[in-house]
């Protein structure tokens, strides 16, 4: 019966959250999120998520002048994947450009 509970249900967290890490180190090298306990539709919105995070802090790296750089934000947490992995989203040269184009309201390469 546990098994074919959803995954947002209380017994599926407690146990997730009780896992020992080498437990879900284990799972992280064989996750396939396609396979995962949830849905397509929460894949998709986790990695909305982790988009509009990324976006939100390219937005401030280049506004901000000076100061402490923040760290990138830490993707959403997905099933069977620890989150003890070290995130750092890179960007092309040509997509900082890009981006730097659009912030400060510069039009596009011509089409």
């Amino acid at each position: 019966m546990i098994e074919h509970l959803p995954p947002e249900a209380a017994t599926m967290t407690a146990l997730r959250n009780n896992a020992p890490p080498a437990d879900l180190e284990a799972q992280a090298e064989d996750a396939d999120p396609s396979r995962g306990r949830w849905s397509q539709t929460d894949l998709f919105l986790a990695q909305t998520i982790d988009a509009i995070n990324r976006l939100t802090h390219y937005y401030t790296l280049v506004n901000t002048s000076g100061g402490k750089q923040q760290d990138p934000p830490q993707p959403v947490s997905r099933p069977g994947v620890p989150r003890t992995r070290d995130y750092r989203p890179r960007m092309s040269d040509a997509t900082v450009q890009t981006l730097l184009q659009i912030i400060n309201g510069h039009p596009g390469p011509p089409a």
